[in-house]
């Protein structure tokens, strides 16, 4: 596959993702993971872009908790329960790549969050997650 397919594959792979998690959130029931596969029972998705999304769904389950306590220590005078829930799944998606996905340079993890933030998200948004996930970056948060 050439270097141009596998980064579209993956910023498509990313979209699906965050529109997942929106889906588990706004139900509120079972992990992310559970949510995205009742789901992707009845919708069709590319088979070339399943991997990395099963990848970055199992990565956010898996590590739910601590996701969620980097965004807390590093989204300055926000209770993750008050972040827009495009905001708080992108952060979600950026900080699980950046943390236990060493196959993705940061930089890269940090243009694709801005990218998803800059489509879905608010006018604030990029700035915001920028300045977030750069923290989690620097506090040695996002190295495997």
């Amino acid at each position: 596959m050439s270097p141009p397919l596998r980064s579209h594959v993956r910023s498509r792979s990313r979209s699906w993702t965050l529109n997942l998690l929106y889906a588990w959130e706004v139900a509120g029931e079972g992990t992310p993971l559970e949510h995205a596969r009742r789901i992707l029972a009845h919708r069709r998705m590319s088979a070339r872009y399943r991997p990395h999304v099963e990848r970055l769904l199992e990565t956010v389950s898996g590590n739910l908790p601590e996701i969620d306590a980097a965004i807390g220590r590093h989204a300055s005078n926000w209770r993750l329960e008050r972040l827009h829930v495009i905001d708080r799944n992108i952060l979600r998606i950026g900080i699980a790549e950046l943390r236990w996905l060493d196959d993705v340079p940061p930089r890269v993890t940090i243009h694709e969050a801005l990218k998803l933030a800059t489509r879905y998200g608010s006018p604030e948004s990029p700035r915001f997650l920028n300045g977030v996930l750069d923290a989690v970056l620097k506090a040695g948060e996002g190295e495997p």
